[in-house]
């Protein structure tokens, strides 16, 4: 699960990604066990619940370039495409809106 947002930004929206997956490792019980993963260039924090691993992660680059550091991660984590969640703000949804989609564009 990836936080999108640029770091050093809290308490944006645009950063809504990161805020949410800080409120989920949490909920894990994992928020102690963030730590920079610098071939990634994330924070990464590992979690298992209800017999899933869950690799939590914010990148630390800035919101347009977020995805080098999801891709580098699915390398070293061995994720598929299919594996992986991006949260992330979209204005076109009102505040508090939540949607899932499989697929997307640039936009």
């Amino acid at each position: 699960v990836a936080g999108l947002g640029n770091p050093g930004l809290r308490g944006t929206r645009h950063s809504v990604g990161m805020a949410l997956l800080e409120r989920l490792a949490r909920q894990l019980a994992v928020a102690e066990g963030w730590r920079v993963d610098r071939r990634c260039c994330a924070d990464v924090a590992l979690a298992a619940t209800h017999g899933l691993e869950l690799v939590l992660l914010k990148p630390r680059r800035l919101m347009n370039i977020n995805g080098l550091s999801v891709a580098r991660a699915a390398e070293i984590y061995k994720l598929r495409p299919e594996d992986i969640y991006l949260v992330h703000d979209d204005l076109d949804k009102a505040l508090g809106k939540v949607a899932i989609k499989l697929g997307g564009s640039a936009r």
